[in-house]
């Protein structure tokens, strides 16, 4: 079970400094990506041992006035429904406002753990000021400064205990999940596979919000394919469609081993894409590219070139990503991608024996060793395969500290050259020999 955070409250209360503050072990998913820096919404956080993914809602309230109260409203609602637990932020220096009021109401009758973050408590002398907090009658209050940090560790502490246990389910098929923004074809592909006839659809333990787990075993493939596509529960409120289906996408992605991304060829790849991709990426997940919709594109003999060059711009670093040319209404390379996925599958459960890891990579570290460093050299002697979901490699050496990002990713590309990692996140490790 994937843990979810929410960070809900009004406008300018700091949801974004503590975002920040959560997710900066991890660096913030895409800080270095051009055009999409409005877009920080979710990232991945660590503390304790446990892994979880942390949401600022503030990024999706809309600007103008008249839907301002209600679009807030309407992330806390949602929030409810989909997080495993949620930070309420308030500000220490303006105390309880109307809105604050409204936010605790609907907190209140949630069932899901809420614990109210009094920020911007920058100096002792706020620590009275916060405790008006407890009127909104929301249990223990957690004061905090997420400009300084000070704090945080206390209430992420109350927050890791929350979680569900990290039950590690027997791994026996593999988990496609086919994720992407509304009406790019998802649902569609789904029922091109399966037929729209069979009712084999049932959702697994839980609520009817949860993701449903189709198994498919036909064509020589046998997978479960994790279905998040039109499985909105209707609720009183209007629902705010990119940040609800956003959170149903974590969670399927968190259980799946290989992301299948779809995007819309007329669109091209877009930000909320990018930070999909970049989560799972994050999250060690196998990812291939769908571009659905080929049909309507007028092509000539470079066109996919200049399309494929131009997705890769944008989900670089790791561009070693399989991309599949799709129409599903014209049933073109539908099943082409069952064959990638399943590759991509079999590539992040790839082991290479430590033999001949070191027959191929020690040559040539030898040819291209790494830089001199204040006069002194690195020296690599090993390299070895450590047990995990997704490929890691350690290659112990005298100096690792000395070894910088340029030569890692030098020795990421010979290993993808060497051994076929198409589609999967490599993690390398340099160790004291």
């Amino acid at each position: 079970m994937s843990n979810i955070v929410a960070i809900v409250g009004r406008p300018n209360v700091g949801k974004s400094t503590l975002y920040n503050r959560l997710t900066e072990t991890r660096k913030a998913i895409v800080d270095d990506v051009s055009g999409v820096t409005r877009d920080r919404h979710y990232g991945v956080a660590e503390w304790i041992g446990r892994n979880f993914t942390v949401i600022d809602t503030g990024g999706y309230v809309a600007n103008s006035e008249d839907v301002f109260e209600a679009a807030i409203r309407e992330q806390v609602t949602i929030a409810i429904e989909e997080a495993s637990a949620i930070l309420y932020v308030v500000d220490v220096t303006t105390g309880i406002t109307d809105l604050d009021d409204e936010i605790a109401n609907i907190l209140r009758k949630g069932k899901k753990p809420v614990f109210v973050v009094v920020n911007k408590v920058d100096n002792t002398s706020l620590n009275a000021d916060a405790t008006i907090f407890y009127s909104l009658g929301l249990g223990e209050i957690y004061s905090i400064s997420s400009m300084t940090g000070s704090g945080t560790g206390e209430l992420l502490d109350a927050v890791v205990k929350t979680f569900d246990d990290d039950v590690v389910e027997e791994n026996t098929l593999p988990k496609y999940a086919i994720v992407g923004r509304p009406n790019v074809g998802k649902s569609s592909i789904i029922n091109a596979l399966i037929g729209k006839d069979r009712n084999i659809v049932t959702p697994i333990a839980g609520t009817t919000r949860d993701s449903i787990h189709i198994h498919f075993n036909q064509y020589g493939h046998d997978f479960m394919l994790i279905d998040t596509a039109g499985l909105r529960k209707k609720t009183k409120v209007k629902e705010n469609i990119e940040f609800y289906s956003v959170m149903r996408t974590i969670k399927a992605l968190e259980e799946a081993d290989v992301i299948i991304l779809m995007i819309d060829a007329q669109e091209g790849i877009e930000s909320q894409d990018i930070n999909i991709f970049h989560l799972a990426e994050k999250n060690k997940k196998g990812i291939m590219v769908v571009v659905n919709k080929w049909d309507l594109i007028e092509k000539n003999n470079k066109t996919v070139k200049v399309f494929e060059e131009t997705i890769r711009e944008k989900i670089a670093p790791f561009v070693d990503v399989p991309i599949v040319f799709t129409s599903v209404t014209e049933k073109q390379r539908v099943l082409k991608v069952l064959d990638v996925a399943k590759d991509v599958f079999e590539n992040r459960a790839k082991k290479v024996a430590t033999s001949k890891l070191n027959d191929i990579m020690l040559p040539i570290i030898e040819n291209y060793p790494p830089p001199a460093l204040k006069g002194k050299f690195v020296k690599i002697k090993y390299v070895t395969q450590i047990n995990g979901t997704s490929p890691m490699f350690a290659f112990f050496c005298n100096l690792p500290q000395y070894i910088k990002e340029p030569y890692r990713r030098f020795i990421e590309n010979k290993l993808r050259e060497n051994f076929d990692f198409t589609g999967v996140p490599i993690q390398i490790f340099f160790r004291q020999k």
